[in-house]
């Protein structure tokens, strides 16, 4: 394996200068997973009566949700809460895919002496948890946003409980900034960075799992003799990347957008663990597998389009910077 990420490695070790790449790659990847995004962040949270909101309720399954969603909120159902992701998207990944490659280059000076020797699996584990690490600083505030807007206008049936004065099931915020400066109003920064620990035990190994797959499919599907990937290999790459990962993100995936939704109306959980015991305890351990099937399926196509946009940028640039300092 080490042997197939070293030369996976010396056919992406140029990735020195990602920051500007990745903010014309990401948006691709975002716009054609938005549909999919709004029925995933539902059917991460199902029907259950036990727990705080009810939301997601009478969904049942993805395709039972995808319906429902059009019926009560016509195609615009699927694109809410997307606006404050497509705007901010570009800077998250630019700074992830960033502070991958530099770390992974750091690496490979601090052992080797060269920043563009080819990384081991060891170096690429590292970079992977230090991009998932980053991520969460970035990331918290923009999908606890795009949650609260998708989940706001969801039924709430729960007897005897103590809501705010919003009514359950209308809608409690006008946009993303009235979103955003609404939860600083009434739980402070800590407010925004709700979900944070859940969200770090997600990406931590979510890009292990993103990065590494990518760089193994990338050789393993490239002819031999071939310098660099086609870019048929680097879609390809990247879509079984994007849904690998989100496969083993799915779990912890279901109870970050649990502890972020909540708090609209009251608040159910204590924390992460709170939120895991309580979820287990109503629903079982299928909980946990909630919008696996769509989440894997928006993965691939996202993530293909996200990496060929990358990779594509890189070289454009690189030949741009060549011919004008040949």
């Amino acid at each position: 394996m080490s042997q197939r990420l070293e030369a996976a490695g010396r056919s992406a070790r140029s990735r020195g200068e990602p920051l500007p790449a990745g903010a014309p790659a990401q948006p691709r990847g975002t716009g054609s997973a938005a549909p999919w995004e709004a029925s995933r962040c539902r059917t991460s949270w199902p029907a259950w009566w036990a727990t705080r909101l009810q939301a997601g309720q009478g969904y049942g399954n993805t395709f039972k949700c995808v319906l429902t969603v059009y019926r009560n909120e016509s195609l615009t159902g699927f694109f809410k809460g997307m606006s404050f992701p497509l705007a901010s998207i570009g800077i998250y990944s630019s700074v992830v895919f960033g502070v991958f490659s530099n770390t992974q280059r750091f690496l490979s000076q601090l052992r080797h002496g060269d920043p563009a020797a080819a990384p081991s699996l060891t170096d690429m584990t590292l970079a992977s948890i230090v991009a998932g690490v980053i991520s969460v600083g970035i990331g918290t505030p923009v999908e606890l946003v795009k949650i609260r807007l998708q989940m706001q206008t969801q039924p709430y049936n729960k007897a005897n409980v103590k809501l705010n004065s919003t009514a359950p099931g209308s809608p409690v915020y006008r946009g993303p900034i009235h979103c955003l400066r609404t939860i600083i109003q009434k739980e402070g920064i800590a407010g925004v960075y709700r979900g944070n620990v859940a969200m770090l035990l997600r990406d931590v190994p979510g890009y292990c799992a993103y990065f590494i797959p990518y760089a193994m499919f990338c050789d393993w599907i490239t002819p031999d003799g071939s310098i660099a990937p086609n870019p048929f290999s680097i879609w390809v790459a990247g879509g079984v990347a994007g849904a690998v990962s989100w496969a083993v993100c799915t779990p912890m995936d279901v109870v970050k957008s649990r502890l972020q939704a909540d708090g609209v109306y009251l608040n159910q959980y204590k924390g992460t663990l709170d939120c895991m015991l309580q979820s287990y305890q109503n629903e079982g351990l299928k909980v946990f597998c909630r919008g696996l099937m769509v989440n894997t399926l928006r993965g691939f196509p996202s993530s293909a389009a996200m990496f060929l946009g990358y990779e594509l940028s890189l070289k454009a640039m690189k030949r741009c910077q060549t011919e004008t300092n040949p």
